[in-house]
């Protein structure tokens, strides 16, 4: 049986708005074609959208499966980020989000930015989103490798050690490739920073 519903639901942090097309299997599953939802918070502040094509919500565990999901996080009621991956499970009441396999996260700005990785957490109470696995962040001036990187509120993306970066030149070929310690990227001001174990600063490349 086929159900179309817009379903609002009050939780303690936030709110949760969704608009899917429901196919009930049994008690425990149900499948969801063109799943559209929005998180708010309890001001009513929108946090994030999802949409995905194929999903399920498990009633027992109170979790979101999705397949080929789009994240959009807001700041305000601008999108911040647009992330996209292979699949990603919703579960705690809707505050944890977890995406796997070919994880894509880009910015809106002129000069696209683009942070590639297996793995990405997010707990919607905390403002750091934390990247796992083959990581790569690209943009016109810089490409960056490492196995964990974190983004914070700040908009400074850290790079967890070892790291591996190009530096590219007009013509966007590649001009250096250097090996270092942590490395933290800026998306405000486009610099880029490595720093080493006792948290000096080694050296600082403005763009």
């Amino acid at each position: 049986m086929r159900n179309i519903y817009r379903l609002i639901i009050i939780f303690p942090f936030f709110i949760l708005g969704c608009a899917p097309n429901v196919i009930d299997e049994n008690k425990v599953l149900q499948k969801i074609d063109s799943l559209d939802m929005e998180i708010y918070s309890k001001r009513g502040d929108k946090i994030y959208s999802i949409t995905s094509p194929n999903s399920s919500y498990n009633n027992i565990e109170l979790k979101f499966e999705l397949k080929k999901p789009i994240i959009n996080i807001f700041n305000g009621e601008k999108t911040k980020y647009i992330i996209s991956s292979e699949e990603s499970t919703l579960s705690e009441n809707n505050k944890l989000l977890k995406l796997r396999g070919n994880v894509k996260l880009k910015t809106l700005r002129k000069d696209e930015d683009i942070l590639y990785a297996d793995n990405f957490i997010w707990n919607i109470e905390n403002t750091d989103y934390t990247l796992e696995g083959n990581i790569k962040f690209e943009n016109k001036n810089i490409i960056l490798n490492s196995g964990k990187a974190k983004l914070g509120s700040d908009n400074v993306i850290e790079f967890f050690n070892p790291v591996k970066y190009i530096i590219k030149d007009e013509n966007n070929d590649n001009k250096y490739e250097i090996n270092s310690e942590n490395a933290y990227y800026n998306l405000d001001t486009e610099s880029v920073s490595f720093k080493a174990e006792d948290k000096r600063v080694k050296s600082i490349i403005y763009f």
